[in-house]
């Protein structure tokens, strides 16, 4: 079992970016103050699933490939991950900061303290904290590993975790604010989204519990698969009932709407475990081959897509700009599909360039040439 391949995984991938590109497309879209909200719902709010997804596909991949009956070499494990994700983030924070250097023309940033602070907490670009988080659980794999074996033997404690989640994501989101007088303090509790860990734990021990157990998990996903279409509908409605009211019965902005309603949220949470379980049983079917080719690529290349869309999306705005274009529905939509194919595109030539130039590849994809990036993502 430990080297079987999850095509699921895969397919997961790929609709997490289609959702974290229709995240970051909805922020654009806030440039116009009378923005579509039924367009924007789709873009910020159904997919909210997206990111903490990826910790469960992560997590999912390491317990699969290193299960806990199996001997764990913590050094080797690092030195892979080393490559995988740390070697990439270095540089793509480099030149993103290089980026804003030259369109801004201000070099502040690479003077100390605000260096050290951009690398530690991803500032360099606004994705880049998922792989703050990311390293953060390679770190402490040894303490995920006991305590997957401690959720097993004990299947209540899940339910315990869960609410302690719920408990300190709405205490952090809600309630937690900087304004310590020790500024180390202070910078630790304004930018907490950007590594705290915490936040994501009990997604990450899904994976971990799930991949462990993947016949007896698959088995209830199958038998049990009316039931988790009923959890995802009922969740994804409570998402976006929840958003309409703040909109049309408390006069929410589209803004603050999607800064109450989140991937942390307590709805948030328990949506994002429906929709874990929902296409993961979706994909877990025989799809048409049209469809399991095409979420197939976008899986393949979703890791760089990730990595090179914030810098597609500035200059298609740009373009935009100079164009005066405004986001209305259609226009939204457009640059949806255009960052979409052009991150595509990038992402294909990043990865053909690291063929032709091995150490440049391992430093943007975390691969050397003919090794296949999804896997050593997972």
């Amino acid at each position: 079992m430990a080297k079987q391949h999850i095509v699921a995984l895969d397919y997961i991938r790929g609709l997490s970016m289609l959702g974290v590109l229709g995240i970051h497309t909805g922020a654009y879209s806030l440039t116009n103050p009378a923005a579509n909200p039924h367009l924007f719902v789709l873009l910020e709010i159904v997919s909210r699933f997206s990111v903490p997804i990826f910790f469960f596909v992560s997590s999912f991949g390491l317990f699969i490939s290193q299960p806990l009956q199996k001997e764990f070499h913590y050094l080797d494990f690092m030195r892979r991950r080393f490559n995988a994700v740390f070697l990439p983030y270095i540089a793509w924070s480099l030149l993103y900061m290089l980026h804003y250097t030259w369109i801004s023309g201000d070099a502040g940033i690479w003077d100390k303290p605000h260096f050290y602070e951009f690398l530690f907490f991803g500032l360099a670009s606004y994705q880049l904290y998922f792989l703050v988080i990311l390293i953060w659980f390679y770190a402490l794999m040894p303490l995920w590993r006991m305590l997957a074996r401690f959720l097993i033997n004990n299947p209540l404690s899940g339910l315990v975790l869960l609410i302690v989640q719920i408990a300190f994501n709405y205490y952090s989101s809600y309630i937690l604010k900087p304004g310590y007088d020790n500024y180390y303090l202070n910078l630790a509790v304004q930018h907490r989204m950007s590594y705290l860990i915490l936040h994501y734990v009990f997604i990450f021990m899904l994976g971990a519990v799930c991949a462990e157990l993947y016949p007896q998990f698959t088995a209830i996903l199958k038998r049990k698969k009316t039931w988790v279409t009923v959890f995802f509908t009922a969740t994804l409605t409570g998402m976006i009932g929840f958003y309409y009211y703040l909109l049309y019965g408390e006069h929410y902005s589209l803004e603050a709407t999607v800064n109450t309603i989140h991937q942390l949220s307590p709805i948030g949470i328990l949506y994002t475990i429906g929709a874990t379980l929902f296409w993961f049983t979706v994909f877990s079917r025989d799809l048409p081959g049209w469809v399991a080719n095409c979420f197939a690529r976008l899986g393949e290349y979703s890791y760089l897509i990730y990595l090179v869309h914030p810098l597609v999306m500035y200059y298609v705005f740009f373009y935009m700009e100079q164009a005066s274009l405004i986001f209305t529905a259609n226009i939204t939509i457009a640059f949806y599909a255009a960052t979409l194919a052009l991150s595509t595109g990038l992402a294909i030539t990043v990865k053909k360039i690291g063929s032709l130039i091995p150490l440049l590849g391992l430093a943007l994809s975390g691969t050397f040439p003919k090794q296949n990036t999804l896997k050593q993502k997972v």
